[in-house]
């Protein structure tokens, strides 16, 4: 079975294009989703982030995610470490799920698909790109913070420019009509 990566910016609605594959019956893999359910479940990244961090990252047996991003957020060395314990752990679990599965090629949804090398282990990348406008006012109702709380966000990210010579398909999802059409003709590729 292909693995496909999906990757898009903050606010560019890599989710929402996931689900629209996820009607065709492929099945989908969300990193982030499945990477922070590995950090509350598994023992081995517990104890890791724990040594990293300090015992405090957990809190009543659930992962402290405020107090971890507080660490990590200004720190990149660290959200360097905490990456290479999660990662390779989301990989393994990916690997897994993957072998369970049974359709021609499958989603991995990654937000940091081509930064962390992710795309390397991809058969093929699909890029999902916004309006800058569009992305901004997507995230401040999503996740009701301010603008600028939003472009310090795009800002930590590469921008499109970095990633489209990446990925082998971009789909723009400024109105979600043309972007099911997209997705659609882009499925008849895939498989």
């Amino acid at each position: 079975m292909k693995t496909i990566g999906l990757t898009g910016g903050i606010g560019s609605g890599k989710t929402t294009v996931a689900r629209m594959f996820e009607s065709y019956g492929i099945p989908i893999y969300i990193a982030d989703i499945e990477a922070k359910e590995l950090m509350h479940t598994s023992p081995i990244i517990r104890k890791e982030l724990q040594s990293l961090l300090g015992d405090s990252v957990y809190k009543n047996n659930q992962l402290d995610r405020k107090y971890m991003a507080d660490k990590i957020f200004n720190d990149s060395a660290l959200l360097q470490k905490v990456n290479q314990i999660v990662h390779p752990r989301v990989e393994e679990h990916f690997q897994s799920w993957k072998k369970k599965q049974n359709a021609p090629y499958c989603i991995k949804e990654v937000a940091i698909l081509f930064e962390n090398g992710s795309n390397m282990r991809c058969d093929k990348t699909i890029l999902v790109i916004a309006d800058e406008e569009e992305r901004i006012a997507r995230v401040m109702n999503r996740d009701k913070v301010t603008k600028e709380k939003v472009i310090e966000r795009i800002n930590n990210q590469w921008p499109d420019s970095k990633k489209i010579p990446l990925a082998d398909y971009i789909i723009k999802n400024n109105d979600l009509k043309e972007t099911k059409e997209q997705v659609k003709n882009l499925h008849s590729i895939l498989i």
